[in-house]
């Protein structure tokens, strides 16, 4: 609404500066983590501005000794004072050029003094605000939900916390060498002034003109930069799904497709880059040739129509000479900061807390399951348009195995996540103990639970992390029992190295059936009051599964067990079995009454058989 009203230009300014706040305010919070290394940083940059002018400022009197040299004594100057201090009024001339010659030297020194201390803290800001905005961005994907990262495409989440955040670091150093630059032409303006004022009112007026009409080449290459950023997360994004995808790419034949593909992305990254380049590569040389037009008119002016001394003249224009290439080199870098628009809004977007659903932890410290878990009248979608699950209603009790059987898609693993709490009900409730689940403290909820998925990941580490990772304070004994329990302390034996072999990318040195054994021996080494296992057998052979389910059953006593399978055998000796269809529960009870009922359960039993299933 303001766009409409005539506000007075200082207000203007004053919300300008207010929306530039609150635009960046979660880029710009995190100075206040090392304000001193920043204060040191401005400091420094204004010492070395300072000296800069006072090197000018020395300027004049030098010229004056060469072109003058017989008034040097009568210098009325703070330079030429100082000069008569030191050396007396009757000091030779040279000796007057020698000490002011002295004195541009070590202005000089203590310029470049200066200037590398502000260089070195300005990259120390750099660095540091990259840390801490990657640990923010890892902190925020931490105490997110699950839901978020089944929407989220993880390669872009990967390029906003690794390519743009460096982008960004890139564009702080562009932004404190623009505002260390134009310190420096703010000097020089003001040294051009005490020598001619009526030369420096035009110079302004000129080089003002040609600000306006670069900001219009600025504004186009900012507004190219977001077409790179959201090429780039595209590119990321297609080129990790293929790196974790190879096994199928390859298994698929469908390595054209792939090509297509990712030459897709990078064609539509090749394009964005380009036209960010025509446009950035056009500001410097037109800066450079109406400057250069600019100081040859105003040579001629000067010539012309003002008389200034010699002096005073090689002076001005000294100064000026050197004050003109900053201003277009500051638009190039001016043009570059305008091409990391697009990483500083997916940061700042991917920040942002007031569009996002957080993870709410409860309070209460979860000690032990005494009784049973219990889901009342559940609904579940992920999108609450269309949901997953249906007015479920069970109770899975303490000590006792519950096993959840039906097709792909009928909502299995659904109901163990909502367990596990990954995700919370869309409707009803579910209670631990008789108290809402959401009331635990999550941590001390999950302390006593594992999980073995289908889906097992495994890290690039060795045999030992992998399977002390469920309990990073194990010992030897311990790493080693859970493996013998998990059917898998031969294999790793026979491994080159051990408990010490690394397993590679996703466990790509072990078969399935292996790296689901080392998964379950995660899980077992937790010693969990509560353990699911969704369909943790699937990927091993007929002996294998035998020896994992009587380990099972062995470490089963007094443990409440959720198994999720499609092989019937696997939950032969449940103490309840709860068929699925369609996100419904439409049958539960004991395997043997199940059987006796001959409705769905009985199908699948009968099914399994005819394929040559048997448990």
């Amino acid at each position: 609404m303001l766009t409409h009203l005539k506000v007075p230009y200082p207000i203007r300014g004053f919300l300008k500066a207010s929306k530039f706040w609150q635009d960046n305010y979660l880029i710009l919070r995190e100075f206040k983590h090392f304000r001193k290394i920043t204060t040191l940083a401005v400091i420094f940059t204004f010492c070395a501005a300072v000296f800069e002018g006072i090197g000018i400022g020395l300027l004049i009197p030098f010229l004056q000794s060469l072109t003058s040299p017989n008034t040097v004594d009568k210098s009325a100057g703070i330079v030429g004072q100082i000069s008569t201090f030191f050396l007396g009024e009757n000091a030779p001339a040279n000796n007057h050029l020698y000490f002011r010659s002295l004195l541009i030297l070590l202005s000089t020194w203590m310029r470049a003094g200066f200037s590398y201390l502000s260089g070195l803290y300005i990259e120390q800001c750099e660095v540091i605000l990259a840390d801490r905005l990657r640990k923010q961005l890892f902190e925020q994907l931490q105490s997110l939900p699950l839901s978020y990262f089944s929407e989220a495409r993880s390669g872009e989440l990967v390029n906003t916390m690794t390519t743009e955040i460096e982008r960004l670091k890139q564009g702080f150093g562009a932004t404190a060498f623009v505002i260390i630059r134009m310190l420096v032409v703010m000097v020089y303006f003001v040294s051009m002034f005490c020598i001619s004022w009526q030369l420096t009112i035009v110079s302004v007026f000129i080089f003002s003109l040609i600000a306006l009409g670069l900001t219009t080449l600025n504004r186009r290459v900012r507004e190219a930069s977001f077409g790179i950023s959201e090429a780039n997360s595209l590119l990321n994004s297609n080129a990790f799904e293929f790196i974790n995808a190879i096994r199928t790419v390859h298994a698929f034949g469908t390595q054209e497709i792939e090509r297509k593909r990712f030459y897709t992305s990078s064609n539509k990254l090749l394009g964005a880059s380009i036209k960010v380049a025509s446009a950035y590569a056009l500001v410097k040389p037109i800066a450079d040739c109406i400057v250069m037009t600019v100081l040859i008119s105003l040579i001629i002016i000067s010539l012309t129509h003002f008389t200034i001394p010699v002096y005073s003249l090689l002076g001005f224009f000294f100064v000026l000479f050197r004050a003109a290439p900053i201003l277009p080199e500051v638009n190039g870098v001016i043009a570059h900061i305008n091409t990391l628009a697009g990483s500083l809004e997916n940061i700042k977007s991917l920040l942002k807390t007031e569009d996002k659903k957080y993870f709410e932890n409860g309070k209460l410290k979860f000690t032990n399951l005494k009784h049973s878990i219990d889901l009342i009248s559940v609904d579940f979608g992920y999108d609450r348009k269309q949901l997953v699950l249906h007015n479920i209603k069970l109770t899975i009790e303490r000590g006792k195995m519950t096993a959840l059987i039906g097709q792909s898609g009928s909502g299995k693993s659904t109901l163990a996540d909502l367990v596990a709490r990954f995700y919370d009900p869309t409707e009803g409730q579910i209670f631990v103990d008789g108290v809402d689940l959401r009331m635990f403290d999550i941590n001390s909820f999950r302390s006593k639970l594992a999980v073995v998925s289908q889906d097992t990941f495994i890290f690039n580490a060795s045999v030992r992390d992998n399977i002390a990772y469920g309990k990073l304070d194990a010992t030897e004994t311990e790493i080693r029992e859970a493996a013998k329990l998990a059917n898998a302390l031969e294999f790793i034996q026979d491994m080159p190295e051990g408990f010490d072999t690394i397993l590679g990318e996703r466990g790509v040195n072990l078969s399935g059936g292996q790296r689901q054994r080392i998964a379950i021996a995660r899980a077992l080494i937790r010693n969990p009051e509560i353990l699911i296992l969704d369909e943790a057998t699937a990927a091993l052979d007929t002996v294998s599964e035998r020896l994992i389910q009587e380990s099972i059953e062995n470490i089963s006593v007094g443990r409440t067990i959720i198994a999720i399978a499609h092989r019937l055998s696997t939950v032969a000796k449940a103490d309840k079995v709860v068929v699925l269809e369609n996100g419904y529960i439409v049958e539960q009870g004991r395997h043997e009454d199940l059987l006796e009922l001959r409705g769905k359960f009985w199908k699948y039993y009968q099914l399994q058989q005819q394929s040559g299933l048997k448990g």
